[in-house]
Parts: structure tokens; C-alpha cells; sequence
């Protein structure tokens, strides 16, 4: 009986220390979840983080600037490539010929010109004759004048002396007709005066339509001029090159094809202007600011973190510009969390960014702290 008795004793002491160090356990595990719920807690409150979140980067693309056949591409997809290579080359033969048909229509302009430039140089000359002709027949007239005048005063004085018999008939009568011929003279020369300031006066207008014609010219040489500078221009853009260096992407031209105007024949994917767009919950958006230092996970690459800061927050949420945006006033109104799209960029020091490529699922985290 005593030894039952103590068997018993023995159990529940073994009993009751086993829940001792139960519960024992049981607090430790409690207040270390305590601990690391709040580390946690304290970590998220201070590192804000999303996997809604892809690379994004500038896209330009190659396109012809005016219709031809593909004579040579020289870029396969997926190379690199700097700015200003030739990627590819359009058959120049029609737009060469368009140059020496704008070439030839110069010439044939500028000649015009020429001649019309001579033909006011002659008229101008000719302008001057007829000025130095009227102011000689001017001349002629003021002579014809006082020579008519001291005419008229021998006449009166030979009259005097006929009536006083002083002079002969025959004398009076040659004053008298000395000075019908002077007046006739004049008449003459009032007449070639008149004559003169006509060919004058029409020889302005000759000037005038020499000078209109040779300004037309002028600006049909511009014309012509503006026409090769379009023909050059064509010429030049049957080579087509890149416009900034990048990767080549989307390749859809190979020799022989026919290329129009505005048609894209490849992509570059510029390979230094890579950025993030992390599209952060509503709720979590504010205490993101500008300038705010990121680590960035790339799910390509496991265990690769780039370096990188917050450049700028959108405007607006993504429902709002998407094709379609909600209409709260329909009635059908639910209540969901909106996504922000944060803008956020690689530090140029980040060794690895060559390896993001456009389209790429990354997750960045941002510290507030």
C-alpha cells in the first residue's frame, strides 16, 4: 500500500512539471511571435513594399519617311546598336532622278532670270539715253525761244527802219521771214520735246515690267530652290538610322520589301533609360515622397538587388486613365482599394541595371524611414 501511494506521488509530480514546462514553452513561443509580429509590423511601417510592380523603359520606333524598296538592312534583332547607325537603306534611284530634274528646272529658272536681269540693264540704260535726250531737246527748246525773241525784236526794229525808209523792203522782208522760220523752229521743238517725255514715260513702264518680271523670276528660282531642297531631302532619308542607341526589337523589314511613309520597321529599346513602374495601394502611397531610396528585386534574378530612388507619383490612379474608367454615379458603386502607379528610377551607379529588360515583374521596396 505504501509503495502504490508513492508511485502516485511520483506521477503527478512528473505530471504537474510537464505542464509547467508546457506553458513554460508555451510563453516563450508567444512572446517571441510577440517580438517578431512587432519587428515585423515596425519593418513594413517603415519599408513599403509591392510585387504589382514591372520594368518600364523608352520604346522608339523606326520608321521610313518616305515610300521605296528596302535595298540593305544592316541590324539583326536583339543587337545593339548606337545612335546614329544606319539600320537601313531605301532603293535612292527615283529620288536621284527627282534631284537632277529639280537640278535641271533650277537652271532653266536662273537663266530666265539672267535674261530678264539683262533685259533691265538695257532698258535702264535705255532710260538714261531718253533722259539725256530730254534735256537736250529741252535745251533746244530755251534756244528755240530766244533765238525767236531777239527775232521778234528785229523785226519791230527793221519795221521802224522800213517805215523811215531806212532799210530796203527786201531787208524788212528777210527779218520778217527769219522770224517765221524761228517760230516754226520752235514749234519743232516743242514737238520732239513732247516726243521725248512719251518714249520717257513709256520707258518707265518698260522699267517697271522689266523690274516686276525679274522679281517673278526671282521667286520662281525660290520655288525651284525649296523643290531640289525637298528632292535632297527625300534622297537623304532613303537611309534611315537609329535615334538613339538601344536594343533592336520587333524586326519586321528584310531586303526587298516595300516600305511606306509612317510604316514601323523595327524598335529600339533604349538600353540606358530603363525605369520602374511600382503600382502601390492608396493606403500605402503616403509616405512615399521624391527622392526616397528603393531596393529593388528582380524575380528573373533571384537574390539580385538594384539600387534606385522614387522619382515621381502619377497624378491620378490607374482605373482613372485606363480605357474604360469607372462611372461611381451608375448606382453600382463597390468600394475597391485604387492603385497608384509610382515612378521610380535606377541610380546610375547600379552595376546590374543591364540586366532589366521592358515588361520585367520586379518588387520594390521603399524606405520611409
Amino acid at each position: 500500500m505504501e509503495d502504490n501511494s508513492s508511485n502516485n506521488t511520483t506521477t503527478t509530480a512528473e505530471t504537474s512539471n510537464k505542464k509547467k514546462i508546457a506553458l513554460a514553452v508555451f510563453a516563450v513561443v508567444i512572446i517571441i511571435g510577440a517580438i517578431v509580429i512587432m519587428k515585423y509590423v515596425n519593418y513594413m511601417a517603415v519599408h513599403i513594399s509591392t510585387d504589382d510592380a514591372f520594368v518600364e523603359g523608352t520604346i522608339y520606333s523606326v520608321a521610313a519617311k518616305v515610300p521605296g524598296t528596302v535595298m540593305a538592312v544592316y541590324v539583326k534583332e536583339n543587337e545593339l546598336v548606337k545612335e546614329g547607325q544606319l539600320l537601313v537603306e531605301l532603293d535612292p534611284a527615283d529620288y536621284a532622278v527627282k534631284i537632277k530634274e529639280a537640278e535641271a528646272a533650277l537652271a532653266a529658272e536662273t537663266s530666265k532670270l539672267n535674261e530678264a536681269s539683262s533685259r533691265l540693264e538695257a532698258a535702264a540704260r535705255a532710260l538714261n539715253e531718253f533722259h539725256a535726250k530730254t534735256a537736250a531737246t529741252k535745251a533746244n527748246v530755251d534756244l528755240s525761244e530766244a533765238n525767236l525773241t531777239q527775232a521778234l525784236m528785229d523785226v519791230k526794229r527793221a519795221e521802224n527802219l522800213f517805215k523811215n525808209d531806212a532799210i530796203s523792203k527786201e531787208k524788212y522782208e528777210k527779218a520778217q521771214t527769219n522770224y517765221n522760220v524761228l517760230v516754226a523752229a520752235k514749234k519743232s521743238a516743242i514737238e520732239q520735246l513732247k516726243q521725248v517725255e512719251l518714249s520717257l514715260i513709256t520707258q518707265d513702264s518698260v522699267i517697271k515690267q522689266a523690274v516686276s518680271m525679274r522679281a517673278s523670276q526671282a521667286a520662281a528660282i525660290k520655288q525651284k530652290e525649296a523643290m531640289l531642297e525637298a528632292a535632297q531631302l527625300n534622297m537623304g532619308y532613303t537611309k534611315i538610322y537609329a535615334a538613339a542607341s538601344g536594343i533592336v526589337s520587333k524586326k519586321g523589314v528584310e531586303v526587298g520589301n516595300r516600305a511606306a511613309p509612317g510604316q514601323p520597321l523595327m524598335a529600339i529599346v533604349s538600353a540606358d533609360d530603363l525605369w520602374v513602374v511600382a503600382n502601390y495601394k492608396e493606403t500605402q502611397v503616403a509616405k512615399i515622397k521624391p527622392g526616397q531610396r528603393v531596393e529593388i528585386k528582380v524575380d528573373a534574378f533571384p537574390g539580385k538587388i538594384l539600387k534606385a530612388k522614387v522619382d515621381s507619383i502619377t497624378s491620378g490612379t490607374g482605373a482613372v486613365f485606363s480605357l474604360f474608367p469607372p462611372e461611381n454615379a451608375s448606382g453600382h458603386y463597390v468600394k475597391v482599394v485604387q492603385r497608384i502607379p509610382v515612378k521610380i528610377r535606377l541610380d546610375n551607379s547600379t552595376a546590374s541595371a543591364d540586366i532589366l529588360r521592358v515588361g520585367m515583374s520586379v518588387v520594390p521596396t521603399v524606405f520611409v524611414e
